[in-house]
Order: C-alpha cells, then structure tokens, then sequence
C-alpha cells in the first residue's frame, strides 16, 4: 500500500492506493493515522478511491484508528470507497459509524459544520 498526504484549509486528506489488508498495508496505515493524530490533525479524509481490497486486518485498524480519533477529538471520514470495500465495511457492521462522501468538496466542507 502506499500513500500520500494533502492539506485542504484545517482538514489532512490521505490519499490511499493498494490493499489494506494484512501484511501489506494494515502497519503502514496505522502509522499514518497514528501520526496525525499525535500531530494534532483533528480532522482526517481517508481517500479510499484506490484502495483495491481490504480484509478483516484492514478493518480491523481503520475501526481501531477511527476509536483512537475519538479519543483525542478527531475525526475521520471516508472518501470514495469503492463498492468493493463498501461491501467489506458493512459486512462488518461498522459502516455505520462511519460518514462517507462520493464528492471531496462536500466532504471537507462537512468538517465545518461538525
């Protein structure tokens, strides 16, 4: 997996591409979460477009970085996932949780009315 990290106004958005799943994606991604969060970001765009397939590890750390999120008041959402990895996040019943945006622009915009 790789990404890449941008900044629109107050809002860090984090380009993904690859899979993130076990072995191959899921320590890279808790690292940059983890990051920004110490960093002090408080509102974090996971962009999701890329991201070909995702397993149980790779929920497994989104759900753990959206809880350690919340526990330093920040919040993340989701951009573009594919129906692929929607189909894998409401399997495991966490998409719900979760605000997810088709279009950046709105989604940067609904940091602001948070």
């Amino acid at each position: 997996m790789h990404a890449d990290v941008r900044h629109s106004d107050d809002v860090v958005i984090v380009d993904l591409r690859g899979d993130l799943v076990a072995e191959d994606g899921d320590d890279l991604f808790r690292e940059i979460v983890d990051e920004l969060v110490a960093e002090g970001w408080r509102k974090i765009l996971l962009n999701l477009a890329m991201i070909k397939r995702m397993d149980s590890a790779g929920v497994g750390e989104l759900v753990a970085s959206w809880k350690l999120a919340n526990e330093f008041g920040a919040s993340i959402k989701l951009l573009r996932p594919g129906d692929r990895i929607k189909h894998t996040l409401h399997l495991s019943q966490i998409l719900p949780l979760l605000e997810v945006f088709e279009d950046e622009t709105q989604a940067v915009a609904s940091f602001a009315t948070a």
